[in-house]
């Protein structure tokens, strides 16, 4: 039992951690590309079939 008294304020500082990270993320705007996949559908380099 006493190892929880180190792996509970471990895990919620690693997860505190993540979420700054994500919310950094976010707040520069790293997920934001509105016309990205839709240049991408209609360009023809990206295909299921690789050229031989």
């Amino acid at each position: 039992m006493s190892v929880l008294t180190y792996l509970i304020p471990i895990s919620l500082i690693l997860g505190g951690a993540g979420l700054l990270f994500f919310v950094y993320t976010v707040k520069s705007d790293q997920y934001d590309d509105p016309e990205g996949n839709a240049r991408r559908i209609l360009n023809g380099d990206y295909d299921d079939h690789p050229k031989p």
